[in-house]
Formats: C-alpha cells, sequence, structure tokens
C-alpha cells in the first residue's frame, strides 16, 4: 500500500495558503456586490406622489 498519509510542512503551508486565499476571494467578492448594492439604491428616486420635494410643480 502506498504512504497515504503526506503530512509534511510544504504541503500543510500550500493547504494553508490556498484556504487564505479562497477566503480572501470570497470577502472581496461580497464586498464588491455590497458596494454595488449600495450605489444602485442611492441613485434612486423615491417613489413619486404628489407631495414630493423633489418633483417641480406642474406649469401649463
Amino acid at each position: 500500500m502506498a504512504d497515504e498519509s503526506d503530512n509534511s510542512i510544504a504541503s500543510r503551508a500550500a493547504v494553508a495558503a490556498g484556504a487564505a486565499i479562497g477566503s480572501a476571494a470570497v470577502a472581496a467578492t461580497l464586498m464588491f456586490v455590497k458596494r454595488r448594492k449600495d450605489r444602485k439604491s442611492a441613485n434612486a428616486l423615491p417613489p413619486p406622489t404628489s407631495t414630493a420635494p423633489h418633483f417641480p410643480p406642474e406649469t401649463d
């Protein structure tokens, strides 16, 4: 049977580095999505009403 338990320091370091890079990528993606969502909602106008101050008075 082959030696299936390769517990060298290099392999452990590679696994730890891979986990750190993966978690950083997930965190960056979540921050990017949240930032886009915040920008989109900041530019949205409130629903139209007759008394809303952001609508100019109607002139005929």
